[in-house]
């Protein structure tokens, strides 16, 4: 049998202190919970591109490539769900003011400062911010330890 993985692109968006999270809007547990914009990355598209595509689809922000950087890579596995390899970026530089563009997809945004994140994150997008907090670049979830 084999087994593919979904690759999934993240952005940290910082502004001084503070980080952009969104809160989820969707029919399974993960309904109301804290994220950051992220999606899958599509055929032929290289990983910056995917971060840059979904930050403007998701928050209205124009990044440039240049200005992101890689903080975390953690590859996930869950009963029941696609295998996946999450990569987290991070900037402090994009054109535009955040709005929710998707709101069909999330509640709200918000800027929380990242010495008082919210409790009620989803732990993957925890596990990369995280890493990016403690300089870890790379976590696994949901293989035996």
């Amino acid at each position: 049998m084999v087994v593919r993985h979904v690759v999934d692109v993240h952005v940290l968006l910082l502004r001084d202190t503070e980080l952009l999270l969104s809160r989820r809007r969707s029919a399974d547990e993960f309904d109301g919970l804290w994220h950051l914009p992220a999606g899958k990355l599509e055929a032929g598209e290289s990983a910056l591109a995917a971060v840059v595509r979904e930050a403007s689809e998701e928050v209205g922000v124009l990044i440039d490539p240049a200005d992101l950087r890689h903080v975390h890579s953690a590859h996930v596995v869950d009963t029941g769900r696609e295998a996946r390899i999450g990569l987290f970026f991070e900037t402090r530089r994009w054109a535009g003011e955040p709005v929710n563009r998707e709101p069909d997809k999330s509640y709200e945004l918000r800027w929380f400062p990242l010495a008082k994140l919210p409790e009620d994150l989803i732990p993957y997008p925890a596990a990369g911010i995280r890493g990016y907090l403690t300089g870890e670049t790379y976590s696994q979830r949901g293989w035996p330890r």
